[in-house]
């Protein structure tokens, strides 16, 4: 049987690994330095936490499931107790690109990070419907990286990784450098930051006269219906109004350099501000 050692178990992300990893062929030892977080845990699912030394010892993997500034200081203090051969998962991409894991040539590092249940799916269940992170009833997609170690371990960190994150459809393979590009680049720096203005936008016209309730109404239906057209998830095109509305408008929002939050620079700039 696999044991994994489950580090920061009693966190926001670490009791949603817990729930998923209990009832699976894995054996899970629980580590959780908070009370708050060990009694969560213990009153959630019955679970008794134990010390890191005890996690660790004859662990096949461990899972780092803390904060992206925290893992660099946790990896260290831990380092001692890590076997060579281990297999360590991070559930982010930001503090392995940035440099901050242990120099252990010995070591596998595997990183993975869910893609979040789409918006467009064809979940029916209203506890699906309203899983809108992923990991508890809606099915979401993943993407998984082999940092370093032998392909071997490929397979078991994308089973693990399937576990954690269930239900789970397709499992992307990628690389960490793709992974900072999907985030921060693409799903924070621009999509964030895009319905962000949506928001501000929406909040303007009801600034303006428009009743709150009826703006919200129709730019939420708008984004669906106009994403799907985009997306291609419904066939059909815009109407020349629409687009001439996108001619004219694109250039009042976005700069004409705004790709260069692509560059490896900028990418390494945006993580080294999140860790």
């Amino acid at each position: 049987m696999t044991s994994i050692a489950l580090l920061g178990a009693g966190g926001k992300m670490g009791h949603r690994l817990a729930r998923n990893l209990r009832n699976t062929r894995f054996d899970v030892r629980h580590v959780e330095v908070s009370d708050a977080g060990r009694a969560r845990l213990r009153d959630d699912f019955g679970i008794e936490c134990v010390p890191a030394e005890a996690a660790l010892a004859g662990a096949d993997v461990a899972i780092l499931a803390v904060p992206d500034t925290a893992i660099g200081k946790v990896a260290q203090s831990v380092l001692h107790l890590l076997k060579p051969g281990m297999i360590v998962i991070i559930l982010d991409a930001a503090a392995p690109f940035a440099g901050h894991l242990p120099d252990r040539p010995d070591l596998t590092y595997f990183v993975t990070h869910p893609c979040h249940p789409p918006i467009f799916n064809d979940e029916t269940s209203m506890d699906a419907k309203l899983d809108r992170f992923g990991g508890i009833a809606a099915k979401q997609h993943i993407v998984c990286a082999l940092m370093q170690g032998p392909e071997a371990h490929y397979a078991l960190g994308e089973e693990i990784s399937r576990t954690i994150w269930a239900p789970v459809m397709r499992s992307h393979r990628v690389t960490v450098e793709q992974m900072a590009l999907l985030e921060p680049g693409l799903s924070e720096t621009v999509v964030a930051s895009l319905l962000d203005v949506m928001r501000e936008a929406m909040d303007e016209v009801v600034s303006r006269g428009v009743p709150a309730e009826a703006a919200r109404d129709f730019l939420l239906g708008h984004m669906n219906i106009l994403g799907a057209v985009i997306f291609k998830e419904q066939p059909g095109v815009f109407s020349d109004a629409c687009n001439k509305a996108i001619q004219f408008g694109k250039p009042m929002l976005m700069r004409d350099d705004w790709k260069k939050v692509f560059e490896p620079d900028e990418i390494a700039a945006s993580i080294r501000r999140i860790t």
